[in-house]
């Protein structure tokens, strides 16, 4: 995971207003305490950053920009040096820099948080998996809404995380906690130390 690039997608005001929920409660309550985890860690260590803002065209979207909504949420919000990529679909890569900006900088692992897993998150993930990045979905750190089936039957925000998360794995991206991640990144900052000193 050396060099990985986080990107942080659509934390924004906007998931706390009370239309997302009108099929019932999110899952991962905690999951933007998991995100700022995962940016401290990120900025501790140097490594790059991107933040996705959404801007939905739409002027009844709670993403339409001028709206509260469309604000980043203050605990996960980009520092002053911290890229920031614009879209207006699903997918992060559609119509933005954002595959440049990451060729440019030579990236070649992401990780993947925010929200909502089974729209802009996993649309995201597959475009990068189909781009050829080495890509990783945090399970904690995304999080959605319960929603009805095209049978109408209502599921879960938990059923509909987990199915999305399982349409990801393996094809497109592989998925791991917050703790993993936090692991993984220990265990390259002390194998670059034990090669420091070995030098």
């Amino acid at each position: 995971m050396h060099g990985a690039t986080l990107v942080v997608i659509d934390v924004q005001r906007a998931i706390d207003d009370p239309s997302w929920a009108r099929w019932g409660d999110r899952n991962n309550p905690d999951a933007e305490v998991k995100i700022a985890r995962l940016l401290q860690a990120w900025r501790t260590s140097g490594r790059p950053i991107v933040h996705v803002r959404h801007e939905s065209p739409d002027p009844n979207s709670t993403y339409c920009p001028g709206q509260p909504g469309a604000e980043f949420k203050p605990e996960v919000a980009p520092a002053p040096d911290e890229r920031v990529v614009v879209k207006h679909t699903a997918n992060a890569f559609i119509g933005t820099t954002l595959e440049r900006q990451l060729r440019g900088a030579g990236a070649q692992a992401l990780v993947l948080v925010g929200v909502i897993t089974n729209n802009s998150v996993e649309a995201t993930a597959r475009m990068a998996g189909d781009l050829g990045f080495d890509c990783w979905v945090v399970s904690d750190a995304t999080a959605t809404f319960a929603r009805p089936d095209s049978d109408g039957i209502l599921r879960s925000a938990a059923e509909v995380h987990a199915m999305s998360l399982a349409n990801l794995d393996g094809e497109y991206a592989r998925i791991a906690t917050t703790e993993e991640i936090l692991a993984r990144l220990e265990g390259d900052a002390r194998s670059g130390s034990e090669a420091s000193d070995g030098a």
